[in-house]
């Protein structure tokens, strides 16, 4: 008999190792004027303070480009843009000023929300706002005066940083401020990745209209490489530009970037306490490629493997037997040269599915090579239909423990493997759902 909600304590139970994972991390969240009017920000605003009372640290950047278009909409101005800038002239300016204060106070009301019977109660955020951004005028461009446009000069990180460790959230408007008094419209973009950089911020949360960056098939990508961003096919519009602010916020020295929506609720929840995520991973590995392998890297693997083989930690495999067996097998590369490997050998019959071969490079280790790739493994057998994945091993049974495989014996493998157990070798045998 199941208890009823008996599944979300499971699922809050699986959502402690990134709980840990995140406390005293710093994130920057990059949210449009779009995702301001939309009736779900109320909700993204609550789970803001959950990560906060999670002791996360948190740098929130609001634009306001629809609410400025409003403003100058309604006394009969028209928005003037180059290259996807606005050209904010003396006039302009002062609506714009108007839009980003207005939009910075409600944001601000409403992390300041705390009524009983709300998800904010007993909240008792820190909200702090200042003139942390420096910036200087963009000029003119090809003949065009950008007047208050401008671009970002120099963050304050030490004036940042002191308030995340008060446990403050520090909330950025589209704003930045001269050394001789002047206030310049900054885009979100250039703030947010310019922030994100000089901080160090652990990840970077981009917020768009959409579940994530889709290819042509409509089909969510669920990760990719800062370098491989002009391969995606992707054509929207908007998430074109997610992607490009993501690409630049890696090249800046951001490791992650994630690009979720703030129309579906719990997205942001979902993408940091799950482990697929809800939305795409951008990451700065342009120097390690993950991919799968092909009958030219068999060469490779076996240099790989050998030395552990020769120690009697991984099964013996010819070169006739790995050459057929390589497309099983999952790569990282770096520099052309293969520094880790690891194989998924499904048993479709059994829904399960077995992770074997799983190898660092000497001159490698200590990176988290072995649990990267193990997690694609583990996200192909789900693609797969697969519900479960074992291991064999002899000698790391401690290091399949810690990744949340559980002993079991070996009556339980699927009768294709038990006709092959190693009785000799007498490896244990351990499982995972997924």
């Amino acid at each position: 008999m199941t208890t009823p909600g008996r599944g979300h304590i499971r699922w809050f139970r699986n959502t402690a190792p990134y709980i840990n994972a995140h406390r005293g991390k710093t994130f920057v969240l990059m949210l449009g004027g779009e995702a301001a009017q939309h009736e779900n920000f109320a909700n993204i605003i609550h789970d803001i303070a959950l990560l906060n009372s999670l002791g996360v640290r948190l740098v929130l950047i609001h634009g306001s480009r629809p609410q400025i278009a409003q403003r100058l909409a309604r006394v009969g101005l028209a928005s003037s843009f180059q290259d996807g800038l606005r050209i904010t002239d003396s006039e302009a300016m002062e609506h714009v000023k108007d839009a980003a204060g207005s939009l910075r106070a409600q944001i601000e009301a409403l992390l300041s929300m705390g009524l009983p019977n709300s998800p904010m109660q007993g909240s008792r955020m820190r909200v702090c706002s200042g003139n942390f951004v420096t910036a200087r005028p963009i000029g003119i461009v090809g003949g065009i005066d950008f007047h208050h446009t401008g671009k970002v000069r120099r963050i304050d990180v030490a004036g940042i940083r002191r308030q995340l460790e008060d446990d403050s959230i520090v909330l950025l408007s589209p704003l930045g401020y001269s050394p001789t008094g002047e206030i310049f419209n900054l885009a979100l973009e250039d703030i947010a990745v310019h922030c994100a950089a000089a901080i160090g911020a652990d990840k970077l949360l981009l917020f768009g209209a959409s579940t994530g960056i889709s290819n042509s098939d409509a089909t969510l990508i669920r990760q990719c490489t800062a370098d491989a961003v002009d391969q995606l096919g992707v054509s929207d519009p908007e998430q074109l530009s997610l992607l490009h602010t993501a690409r630049t916020a890696c090249e800046a020295g951001v490791s992650r970037c994630q690009i979720i929506s703030y129309s579906d609720d719990c997205a942001l929840l979902e993408e940091l306490f799950t482990h697929d995520g809800s939305g795409t991973l951008v990451a700065n590995d342009h120097y390690e490629q993950a991919r799968v392998a092909d009958i030219e890297d068999v060469g490779g693997v076996l240099e790989l493997i050998e030395p552990l083989e020769q120690e009697g930690i991984l099964l013996k495999r010819s070169r006739e037997l790995l050459e057929t067996e390589i497309s099983q097998f999952r790569l990282l590369e770096r520099d052309g040269r293969i520094i880790a490997c690891a194989a998924l050998y499904p048993f479709l019959e059994d829904a399960c599915g077995e992770i074997a071969c799983i190898v660092s490079h000497p001159d490698y280790r200590g990176g988290q090579r072995g649990q990267r790739l193990l997690l694609a493994l583990e996200h192909e057998a789900r693609r797969q239909g697969l519900d479960r994945v074992f291991v064999l091993t002899t000698q790391t049974e401690h290091w399949f423990i810690e990744q949340g495989f559980i002993e079991s014996t070996r009556d339980q493998l699927p009768n294709g493997k038990q006709s092959l157990y190693n009785l000799q070798r007498n490896s244990k045998v351990f499982f995972k759902r997924l």
